[in-house]
């Protein structure tokens, strides 16, 4: 059974913000004139239930204690901003491609596997798999409709569905394990480079709307602050790693430029760069001014203050701890968010500010 949507949005800021305040899902309507097709291709920020179908692995308690008071093949403990953007257009929540049972695919699939990143393109479940993935998947579905097959998507809807993509944080992060800075910097192009060949290759399969997510702040993910052997100058004023942050802001600047490229070489082609770095900083910066507890610390994890995130003791893991329900954390377990964080992320998505151009994602479901 295919997991239903509760509610939708956007609304005014200030509104989405007292929303936010209180306790239980967000009240929230769609802004849309038709239901909306959505794939997305992504990595543990846009997961909702791949890696876990794909491997045959349950992330148990307490993920998705918050909203689906169980498990839910999230890295979270409630929803994704993917979720979020699904409930704004009145879509359900997307099903992973991999599952194999119960699937209902007439509002989209979710490629997006926890731990894919652009390169090396041939290992699973990277993005070029994941492309390869949707392919057969459209070749499939435009031949099973004609025979009477339901719950896939047709050549309408391939044509006029909205392809998002977020990935990259995992090139950035593995890289970070072996190379130097220089090092990184230089691999960077060829990651975008895999992301442009996605957009290419999805547009010459009938894809026309893209909305393309930059990377968030590497450095900020108590993660990368726990276990990395850093010194106080590449400390910012936020607590943050100064040099994985950089890293980040140049892999934005490129993606942000081949969004320009392509805008230009895809004929009747509607591409969003939406700037997720900057919305994620600013409530890192700002956590305490918007209720949020110490933004550099894990809602789940082990050790304690100031990071509580240890690599042997992670999330669920024996021993581990996890806050009290009902506060405001920004991250989950160190390198995921909570979906606390992710509601205000999304709000600040669907606003428009962080996008070029400045469309909403309504856009898509209203021409």
């Amino acid at each position: 059974m295919t997991e239903k949507k509760r509610n939708s949005f956007p609304f005014p800021l200030f509104v989405i913000f007292f929303l936010l305040s209180l306790p239980g899902p967000l009240l929230v309507l769609s802004q849309c004139s038709q239901k909306p097709v959505i794939f997305n291709f992504g990595d543990s920020n846009s997961d909702t239930g791949g890696f876990s179908e794909g491997l045959g692995l349950r992330f148990g308690p307490p993920s998705g204690r918050v909203f689906f008071h169980k498990p839910s093949g999230r890295l979270c403990d409630g929803r994704l901003m993917i979720d979020f953007l699904c409930e704004s257009v009145g879509s359900d929540y997307l099903t992973p491609y991999l599952r194999s049972v119960g699937s209902n695919f007439t509002n989209g699939v979710n490629f997006a596997i926890s731990g894919s990143a652009t390169l090396p393109k041939d290992r699973p479940f990277n993005l070029y798999i994941q492309v390869m993935q949707f392919l057969q998947f459209q070749s499939r579905s435009l031949e099973l409709i004609p025979k009477g097959y339901k719950d896939l998507v047709d050549e309408e809807g391939f044509n006029n569905a909205i392809y998002t993509i977020d990935i990259g944080q995992n090139d950035l992060a593995g890289s970070f394990t072996y190379l130097s800075y220089s090092q990184v910097i230089h691999r960077i192009p060829s990651f975008v480079t895999e992301i442009k060949n996605a957009i290419w290759t999805i547009y010459q399969h009938g894809g026309r709307n893209f909305w393309v997510h930059n990377t968030g702040p590497l450095g900020c993910l108590p993660q990368k602050l726990a276990t990395a052997s850093t010194n106080a100058s590449d400390i910012d004023n936020h607590g943050c790693l100064q040099s994985l942050n950089n890293a980040a802001k140049e892999f934005n600047t490129l993606l942000k430029a081949a969004c320009g490229e392509l805008r230009s070489a895809l004929m009747n082609a509607t591409i969003v760069y939406v700037d997720v770095y900057a919305i994620k900083y600013d409530l890192i910066a700002n956590a305490v001014l918007n209720g949020f507890e110490n933004p550099s610390t894990a809602c789940c994890g082990y050790g304690g203050p100031p990071y509580n995130f240890n690599q042997s003791v992670t999330c669920g893991a024996p021993g581990f701890n996890v806050c009290n329900e009902g506060l405001k954390y920004v991250s989950w377990d160190g390198v995921h968010y909570t979906e606390a964080a992710n509601g205000v992320f999304a709000s600040k998505i669907l606003s428009s500010q962080y996008s070029s151009p400045k469309l909403h994602f309504n856009y898509f479901c209203n021409n």
